[in-house]
């Protein structure tokens, strides 16, 4: 098929000036087909597959199309899903921006109705929505169709999928008969060759054919795994290849929710989209998503079809799709315009047949890849370090510390270990993970297909089991008369054990400690406390006692005693001379709480106040896990790349702290630090 430029598309100047500033030049298979039949007013059926530009092959006639002058809807574009309809509108507006007074308007639900009532009220010349949302505005008499030109519906395929079939015909059906009615679908089966039968009128019949339905610049490949070390090797991927934005699928709500939280809990920055969500929650999720704000988008196939970014590295298939269709539909958000990608799925047991289902349908071969080994992740990292250390030395672009590297020189330390002293700081002292000694790095790898069957070597044969004649028969085992008894002194007849008598016990004069007090006369009921375990072996300097019983007063324990020591302590209140601790005067209580004494209140830290160009991040690291403000600054300044001047105060609690940060490099000091570790802690920031 010949290549066509737009130029030689017959359209507009306004049209060809916006598609220039979008960087358009060539005309795709599907634009150049589509667009000169769309312009002469025929109806079409286009087939392409996902990613192919079937948007602006029906976006560009559509806005060609439009009077301006008519306040009234002239197009009417269909879609199966708010995300969708969301990414058409914004490239109807991109394609539209040099043609004044055009106004598109997304309509879909769970958005606000006053904003589309006041948009239908304006006159929106094009109206791209979804099934239900329409036909609700058809009900309400806020859209009206008598000035409608061309019907448009994208995606024809999963919207009958969805159960849409009976809403499409009540809209077609509502629309003028002299109208122009194009169908786009990457597959036409025979439900859709039906409605094109019935409500399409000599249609032009458009098909991309290729040898595969995939995009090729997509490197497709499998894993089979046991689906317990599924999240094992997906870091282990993403790890490997240092991926930084991808989308994961799965095939229930549930999973997505728990593979977040199990991203997260690891370090990476992951966010869920599914069903369940309001349409707040999921337009927040998305725009933080093409902002590079996360690097793992979590979702189910309500995404597949609705994402539109084009700098997607990887698209992981965590459960593999129900068919061959929603296959190419997931790995088309990647290798989009040109732009190369990765597809990697995972299969267990008998899934793998379903990966040759896939391949039969899409007519390409999908490899099976090896799960790489810890080493192997490890070595991946230290590549990954070493060209941002050759790049920062190609550079030149770093401040020289000659005077100090001179100081350590003439300490008689050798130039190597000086440098690799400072790389060990760079990576957080992070140790090189080595398999054991005399084991081989194949036998470090885990199992992960657990499909294996042969037995290992080192294993205890059937044959070497301790067989049931070898084991001692029961009339070899010793006799009751013959086991140990008690010892017991000469001329006592009875068997319980002896128990030495104890000692005389002073009164407990201060609270944690237990004993057998008699309260004397002279003390106060009120002063009577429950028993408090002893927190620390060394002796607490006691409060003074206002009255001190004299020992004459303490009548001696009997010598032996047929109950324990500890169960009659136990059971027996604890008298103290000294007041209550709920009653200390605040000149006597401890300033700050004692690890081994909890019932110690901590006197909270004073809060303080952020300066105005920073922003202030929480980190679960503090001084309990031996973390100094130095770490954290060295930290930042190795993962991110960035001067250690954009760290500003650090202030270090027990067991977390907060750091201030430029407020423009806050999002990537978040992405950044969640992958790392800080003296082998591994490291949670987020913002306070």
């Amino acid at each position: 098929m010949t290549t066509k430029l737009f130029s030689e598309l017959g359209l507009s100047a306004e049209l060809l000036k916006a598609i220039d500033k979008l960087g358009y030049e060539q005309a795709a298979p599907i634009q150049a087909e589509a667009i000169p039949v769309l312009l002469t007013g025929r109806d079409v059926v286009g087939q392409s597959q996902t990613g192919s530009g079937k948007t602006a092959a029906f976006g560009i006639p559509a806005v060609e199309k439009v009077d301006v002058s008519i306040k009234a809807t002239q197009i009417l574009i269909l879609c199966p899903t708010r995300e969708l309809a969301v990414q058409v509108s914004e490239e109807i507006h991109k394609l539209a921006f040099f043609k004044r007074g055009l106004h598109a308007l997304p309509v879909y639900g769970g958005q606000s109705y006053d904003r589309q009532l006041f948009g239908l009220r304006q006159g929106a010349h094009i109206v791209i929505g979804t099934p239900g949302r329409v036909m609700d505005h058809m009900r309400r008499g806020t859209l009206k169709f008598d000035h409608l030109k061309m019907v448009i519906l994208d995606e024809v395929d999963v919207m009958l999928n969805m159960g849409f079939r009976d809403d499409i015909e009540t809209i077609l059906q509502a629309t003028p008969k002299e109208r122009q009615t194009v169908f786009f679908s990457a597959t036409i089966p025979r439900p859709i060759q039906q409605l094109i039968e019935r409500y399409v009128r000599d249609p032009q019949q458009i098909r991309i054919e290729q040898k595969a339905m995939t995009v090729p610049t997509v490197e497709q490949c499998y894993y089979e795994v046991d689906r317990r070390f599924k999240i094992e090797l997906l870091a282990r991927l993403i790890d490997i290849h240092d991926l930084k934005l991808g989308i994961i699928f799965c095939n229930t709500k549930r999973m997505v929710d728990d593979l977040v939280d199990h991203l997260n809990a690891q370090g990476y920055s992951a966010d869920r989209l599914h069903g369940d969500m309001s349409q707040a929650q999921r337009d927040r999720v998305m725009m933080k998503f093409r902002k590079s704000g996360l690097e793992f988008l979590v979702a189910t196939d309500v995404a597949a079809r609705g994402i539109d970014v084009d700098d997607v590295e990887v698209v992981f298939n965590y459960d593999l799709p129900y068919d061959g269709e929603d296959y190419v539909h997931r790995i088309g958000r990647t290798g989009r315009k040109g732009r190369s990608g990765r597809a990697i799925s995972f299969a267990s047991g008998r899934e793998v047949f379903q990966i040759r289902n896939i391949e039969r349908y899409t007519n390409t071969r999908i490899t099976r890849g090896k799960p790489p080994t810890a080493d192997e992740v490890h070595e991946a990292r230290a590549n990954v370090f070493l060209d941002k250390l050759r790049a920062t030395l190609k550079g030149g672009e770093y401040k020289k510390q000659d005077s100090l590297i001179g100081r350590l020189l003439e300490e008689g330390f050798d130039s190597t270990d000086i440098a690799s002293a400072l790389l060990h700081h760079l990576q957080n002292g992070e140790p090189a993970p080595a398999a054991a000694a005399g084991t081989k790095v194949e036998e470090a790898r885990p199992n992960f297909s657990q499909q294996r069957t042969e037995r290992s070597d080192d294993r205890p044969r059937y044959d070497d089991r301790p067989r049931q004649e070898e084991r001692p028969r029961y009339d070899e085992r010793p006799r009751y008369d013959e086991r140990p008894r008690y010892d017991r002194p000469e001329g006592r007849e009875d068997r319980r054990p002896v128990i030495p008598a104890a000692r005389p016990l002073r009164p407990v004069d201060r609270p944690g400690t237990t004993g057998f007090v008699k309260r004397p006369a002279s003390v106060p009921a009120k002063h009577v406390a429950p028993v408090i375990p002893a927190a620390s072996a060394a002796p607490v300097e006691p409060p003074p006692a206002p009255v001190t019983a004299p020992a004459a007063a303490i009548p001696p324990e009997p010598a032996i005693s047929s109950t324990p020591p500890e169960a009659t302590a136990a059971a027996r209140p604890v008298i103290s001379d000294a007041p209550p601790l709920g009653k200390l005067p605040k000149s006597v209580r401890p300033e700050r709480a004692n690890k081994k004494e909890p019932w110690l209140a901590a006197k909270p830290k004073a809060s303080r106040a952020t300066p105005a160009n920073q922003t202030r991040l929480w980190m679960n690291l503090g001084a309990d896990m031996d973390v100094a403000p130095i770490d954290v600054v060295n930290s930042v300044a190795g993962e991110t790349g960035l001067p250690g001047n954009v760290v500003g105060t650090v202030d270090l609690r027990e067991r977390h702290l907060f750091l201030d940060v430029a407020a423009e490099h806050a999002n990537a000091i978040i992405a950044k630090l969640n992958r790392s570790e800080i003296k082998g802690h591994k490291v949670k920031v987020k913002l306070a």
